[in-house]
């Protein structure tokens, strides 16, 4: 087949050009048919595979990414489906569309267009698994909080207070029958997708996790074969989303039925498969103290296909050291929950849950919220979404608001003291958190020769005060002695007034 559609396509910077196709239906479309298109502007091409999704529904989708026009040619090895081209027109994007998040300054995010991105996460793991009211609840939820990156996994979840099983499952079959791991159940991933466009249409980032131990239908201990096959096939329908992250696996040292060998191959697959390259980590439940005592150990956060490190650790001071160490953003995407659940992670107060947020922020990386209240629903944050109650989301909202007024932050040559976390742009602007401490005073060992002013903020009760005066090396500045207290220090220019 050799087919001009005669339609010019438009379509805007970083949204999804979906091309659906009607061909065979018999036999196993899923195994038996090979789909792609490669997308051609000017003297780049991009081969951009497609899939089936049922009831002889053939997809191909894309995301460009370059203004102007775009010419496109179908591959396959059923004729009714090869050689069909056509043209898209892609035109500037709308307001609020600034395309994927790219690794930016080897620490940080921004979108590509380069508008900063600071991640400011929350966890919600099965929250797409709970049905359409509770669903519905959870982007309400997320609409009126400070997050802009949610992480959830694609299979459902077994747990401790997750028994339920979903509507929806991704292969063809059901738990009573088992599974035919050749067919893809095209509903689940309909579902799915809506949600991560309600995600979208929230300007929040789903940071999808593919693989998880926490499971009792087989979906964590599939054939190498199969795991690639469903890898591929997520990477086909999901990639277009412009706020797709990929994250391997939640705690992937607790899938004891695959290899560090098998997790480089699922990132290669990432590498190779997916045309725009979004964002890929992984995130580990052994922490360094266990790992230095025997054969544990993280998977390597150096190796070239990981963009960032996703961390779980309880203690924020290592974030200096790990930046050093990895040379990439650093997102700690689980440090304990605010809540009173019996698990000891998931029993900490809104106070520290702030308290990490800003120790991971001062010092130039990232953190994800958590919460894990009991409530008499059986509803649960951390895993079904729904409601926030707790007290730390408020106060990381004034904490993003900081985020996003002041530079991206880095960390400072300048000794603050061992009781305080310092971000700054050298020389131009330093953040210091005290945390729990109760200083009455401290003296600051300001670069010699410039002027800045201070102000006082209070990361609880979320105000800023501007204090009296002007400030230079060696200051010595009159604190409340009360904990939860930061300074935002910024230099004042040559000829310069203090506002």
């Amino acid at each position: 087949m050799n087919e001009w559609l005669t339609d010019a396509y438009q379509i805007e910077q970083w949204t999804r050009f979906e091309l659906r196709l009607q061909g065979p239906a018999s036999g196993n479309p899923y195994r038996d048919i090979r789909l792609a298109a490669h997308f051609r502007h000017r003297n780049r091409v991009l081969e951009v595979d497609g899939f089936y999704d049922g009831d002889g529904q053939y997809c191909v989708r894309f995301m460009p990414d370059t203004q102007g026009i775009w010419t496109f040619e179908t591959i396959s090895n059923a004729p009714e489906l090869n050689g069909i081209k056509g043209t898209l027109n892609c035109t500037e994007p709308a307001p609020g569309n600034h395309g994927p998040v790219c690794v930016d300054r080897i620490y940080h995010f921004a979108y590509a267009d380069g508008t900063p991105f600071y991640p400011v996460g929350t966890t919600a793991y099965v929250w797409h698994h709970q049905g359409e009211e509770l669903e519905n609840q959870t982007l309400n939820s997320l609409a009126n909080s400070p997050f802009n990156k949610i992480r959830m996994c694609v299979f459902p979840k077994h747990y401790d207070y997750n028994h339920k099983e979903p509507a929806f499952y991704p292969f063809q079959g059901s738990p009573e029958e088992g599974w035919d791991f050749d067919s893809f159940n095209p509903a689940f991933w309909r579902h799915l997708e809506r949600r991560i466009q309600d995600l979208l249409d929230l300007g929040i980032e789903a940071d999808l996790i593919l693989f998880h131990p926490y499971d009792r239908w087989g979906f964590a201990s599939m054939s190498a074969e199969t795991d690639d096959f469903y890898l591929r096939y997520a990477i086909a329908r999901l990639s277009s989303f412009r706020n797709i992250w990929w994250s391997l696996a939640n705690e992937y040292d607790l899938m004891s039925s695959k290899s560090s060998k098998d997790w480089d191959r699922f990132f290669r697959i990432l590498l190779e498969c997916d045309p725009y390259q979004h964002l890929r980590s992984i995130h580990n439940w052994h922490n360094p103290e266990i790992h230095y005592r025997s054969n544990l150990h993280w998977y390597d956060h150096g190796k070239p296909w990981v963009t960032h490190a996703s961390i779980q650790h309880h203690d924020l001071k290592f974030v200096r050291e790990w930046r050093e160490l990895y040379r990439k953003p650093i997102v700690v995407d689980e440090c304990r929950y605010e809540g009173d659940m019996n698990h000891g992670w998931g029993n900490i107060t809104a106070e520290r849950m702030t308290e990490c947020f800003w120790e991971g922020f001062t010092q130039g990386g990232y953190v994800t919220h958590g919460e894990t209240y009991l409530h008499s629903d059986d509803v649960i944050w951390w895993s079904h979404g729904g409601t926030l109650r707790g007290d730390s989301p408020g106060r990381i909202r004034f904490l993003r608001k900081l985020m996003e007024e002041g530079p991206r932050l880095d960390t400072s040559s300048i000794n603050f003291k061992w009781d305080a976390f310092v971000g700054c742009a050298e020389g131009e602007y330093y953040l210091v958190y005290f945390g729990a401490s109760r200083p009455s005073y401290r003296v600051l060992p300001l670069p010699e020769g410039n002027r800045y002013t201070i102000d006082l903020i209070d990361t609880w009760e979320m105000t800023v005060t501007r204090l009296e005066g002007e400030y230079g090396h060696n200051s010595r500045v009159n604190l409340p002695a009360k904990p939860y207290q930061a300074l935002r220090i910024m230099k004042l220019n040559e000829g310069e007034e203090k506002a």
